[in-house]
């Protein structure tokens, strides 16, 4: 399907691999021009350099740390005029609230929940200049399927979800979409990672991550693809009248009983 994107330009964080390669390379095959920011400069530019060759279109890089306000700013800076914005970058670490200590807790903060809000406020205020754009958060389900063993990622997503539903409920008064997507379980690095922690504390054995799959809708988690297709469509002008809502991409996860 042609998305009509062709031409636009598009920011995407933690660009790098998971999610945000994989809409970096959505968009970009869809003809948008990207920027694609993470924290690894070796790694960045090597994925950035193969999106280039085999696309045609221009993309940029750039190593930031979002979690610092001058880094924001940084990026602001040299990705002035972007059409696009899709917050993605952030960890926020698995465990209880006796397991996640505070230093912890802001540092998973300070790159998710403020790096997102922080973006959004520079670049929402180019966007209502120009009366265009679209900003979407990559969230999580865990904001809606509250859970105590992932106590920090709950809390932050469920806030991230009420920011931008509250953004994205005014922004078409300025011509600007604001949405959220929520993906649940997705195999990337991070669900490993993730995994590894609830199998330590349900079976004592974090090497047994791999057996919640046989639980998980369709026997699988959602592939990367399965996200990024969803934010290339919800960018484009084809989903115009979509803003200040949240899309939730997990199975049907959040509606049957706990997640896997």
């Amino acid at each position: 399907m042609d998305l009509k994107l062709s031409g636009r330009t598009a920011l995407v964080t933690g660009a790098s691999k998971g999610i945000g390669l994989g809409v970096a390379q959505w968009l970009a095959r869809e003809g948008v021009h990207v920027g694609m920011v993470a924290r690894s400069a070796e790694r960045l530019e090597k994925e950035a350099v193969a999106l280039g060759k085999t696309t045609g279109v221009n993309i940029r890089t750039l190593a930031a740390d979002l979690s610092d306000t001058n880094a924001r700013q940084r990026v602001a800076d040299a990705f002035p005029d972007v059409d696009i914005l899709v917050n993605n970058a952030g960890a926020i670490p698995g465990g209880t609230i006796e397991e996640v200590d505070e230093q912890t807790w802001r540092n998973g903060w300070e790159l998710k929940v403020f790096g997102y809000i922080g973006l959004i406020r520079l670049y929402l205020q180019k966007m209502k200049a120009r009366r265009r754009g679209v900003i979407i958060n990559i969230i999580g389900a865990g904001g809606e399927k509250l859970d105590y063993g992932y106590i920090a990622g709950a809390a932050g997503n469920a806030g991230l979800m009420g920011f931008t539903r509250a953004i994205g409920g005014s922004s078409p008064e300025f011509g600007v979409r604001v949405l959220g997507i929520n993906p649940g379980p997705v195999l990337t690095d991070r669900i490993e990672v993730l995994g590894r922690k609830r199998a330590a504390r349900l079976y004592g054995d974090e090497n047994r991550w791999r057996e919640s799959f046989a639980q998980m809708p369709f026997g699988r988690p959602a592939s990367v693809d399965e996200i990024a297709a969803m934010v290339a469509f919800l960018a484009s002008d084809l989903s115009g009248y979509t803003s200040g809502t949240i899309i939730t991409i997990d199975g049907g996860l959040t509606h049957r009983g706990q997640l896997p």
